[in-house]
């Protein structure tokens, strides 16, 4: 006997058999059990999900001689030979290569006659989008008021290319994608009945690749076995035959990213292309790891959002909190955007090495999320220690003098209250947050010879985002706060205050300390980005 695939094999023969698409089954089962049975349905869903397999269930159902609890008992004779495809009450239409108007009038001139047994006449049109302008018209009237043995049922992966006239006149059913737990619980229920021996983590993996789509796992599953025929399936066996990589491949290369370390990649990337892995899977696993991480540290590690074993997990919190939410995103959009790219390249290889430099350097992305990601690094970089910034802390607990010894420089010409917001503005910095936070970390408070704070930033880039208006407010807001006095702010980069500075003729004392303050700490914080 000729070999069956196992989406054929166990092709649901009953409604409860079929898994993932339990509301929908309800609805039929009740519908047949009232006797409220409609005359168009339209099945709606992404392959693999069951559309078929119900309609051909649902056809068995409502001619079954002695239907069990809405369900078929194919044991009766009726139930027998459409089983076996011996009947002609289900008539089955690919509307792909049968989309003209031509083949819907056949149907039309077909459905005036009775079936030749059981009640219902029931015709499949599979992929209905198909169907040409003139083919729907044309089966318009035929489907609004249909003799009452006909029942059509419509199924599609693209229901938005179906005319309204259409949708008005069926009962639409949507299909879900079946989830990747309730995939591996069948999976492995069938491998108990072939008696093939399958490790857990490889059936889960098989799932996972099958996009929610039951069809697709048994498929790819049918492969792993003939691959490795007698033999235990395991996990490094599955990744063999998809060519896809272990789970702490990317592991290694966000940690790399998060380092900046391009060699890293580089190695990550060489042992990747010797095992003869697809590169286009690698990219869209490393999307879907990045969606794992996103999600851990949005909304924790619920079983509906991330399903992985506990030993990933606890590594994916980890690296979760060297990340922030801006850079997981960042890097999606980033692996999104270079998928779409690789999939007609001859060098998909280059085009990943080439992305993964760009993202370990992000002075060379010029784009508005380049430069985000390079003031998270930088803000990180001055977290750690790694850039060399000298503090001294007096014993006044409720404040912290940073960058510099500022009581040796500061005069009592300064006025009292701009004095102490620069010596509190660590508390300022430490006060806000995201790209605001990172860009006041590097900035320097200083003042001339009237009553204002001045803030220095690095170049115009942060000087225009400081001076939007609602972020001048939150900063005002929270010196309020500190000091309970409104401050008249004035934000200028290094080399405007530099040039404000000497061009200042009559210089008072003031001044004259708050430019020794400001070199002081202009060179302690060295503003030059690209020796970090």
């Amino acid at each position: 006997m000729a070999y069956t695939a196992l989406y054929r094999k166990w092709r649901p023969d009953s409604f409860e058999n079929v898994v993932g698409q339990e509301h929908i089954v309800k609805t039929l089962t009740n519908q047949i059990k009232a006797g409220r049975i409609g005359h168009a349905y339209l099945f709606c869903g992404t392959r693999g999900t069951g559309k078929t397999s119900i309609a051909k269930i649902f056809a068995k159902a409502v001619n079954c001689e002695a239907p069990i609890d809405g369900s078929p008992c194919n044991h009766c004779p009726i139930c027998e030979n459409l089983s076996n495809n011996r009947s002609m009450n289900i008539i089955e239409i690919d509307a792909a290569s049968n989309n003209g108007v031509d083949n819907i009038r056949e149907i039309r001139e077909e459905v005036r006659y009775t079936p030749t047994e059981g009640k219902y006449k029931v015709y499949i049109v599979d992929e209905v989008h198909m169907l040409s302008q003139g083919a729907f018209n044309a089966l318009l009237k035929t489907l609004e008021e249909p003799p009452s043995h006909v029942i059509f049922i419509l199924a599609t992966t693209e229901p938005h290319k179906i005319p309204a006239t259409i949708l008005s006149r069926c009962q639409r059913y949507d299909f879900k994608r079946i989830s990747i737990s309730i995939i591996t619980q069948t999976l492995m229920k069938y491998l108990e009945e072939e008696k093939i021996v399958a490790e857990e983590a490889a059936i889960k993996y098989i799932a996972k690749v099958a996009d929610g789509s039951m069809r697709d796992a048994l498929s790819v599953l049918d492969q792993c076995i003939a691959f490795y025929l007698g033999e235990e399936i395991t996990f490094n066996k599955v990744l063999d035959v998809l060519g896809a990589v272990d789970t702490s491949v990317f592991t290694n290369i966000v940690t790399a990213l998060v380092e900046k370390d391009i060699k890293k990649c580089m190695d990550i990337m060489e042992l990747v292309f010797v095992q003869g892995r697809d590169l286009s899977q690698f990219i869209m696993d490393l999307i879907h790891y990045f969606r794992n991480l996103i999600v851990i540290k949005s909304v924790g590690d619920q079983e509906a959002t991330v399903e992985m074993s506990e030993e990933n997990l606890e590594v994916l919190k980890q690296q979760g909190h060297s990340l922030t939410e801006e850079a997981i995103i960042y890097y999606i959009k980033a692996f999104s955007e270079l998928e779409m790219k690789i999939k007609q390249a001859s060098q998909k290889r280059v085009l990943i090495e080439v992305e993964l430099m760009k993202l370990c350097q992000p002075s060379t992305e010029s784009s508005l999320a380049g430069v985000m990601d390079r003031l998270a690094h930088l803000e990180k970089l001055v977290k750690e220690g790694s850039v060399h910034r000298e503090v001294v802390v007096t014993q006044q607990p409720a404040i912290t003098e940073p960058k510099a010894p500022k009581k040796k420089i500061l005069k009592d010409a300064i006025p009292k209250d701009v004095k102490e917001a620069m010596l509190r503005f660590e508390e300022l910095v430490s006060r806000t947050t995201g790209l605001e936070k990172a860009i006041l970390t590097r900035a320097i408070p200083a003042y001339l010879e009237d009553d204002y704070l001045y803030i220095i930033c690095e170049d115009e880039i942060q000087k225009n985002r400081l001076i939007l208006p609602e972020n001048t407010s939150k900063i005002n807001e929270i010196l309020g706060s500190l000091h309970e006095k409104n401050f008249k702010l004035k934000i200028l980069t290094v080399q405007e205050y530099d040039t404000f500075a000497h061009s200042t003729k009559d210089i008072t004392t003031a001044a004259h300390d708050a430019k020794n303050l400001f070199e002081e700490l202009k060179s302690q914080i060295n503003f030059d980005i690209q020796e970090i």
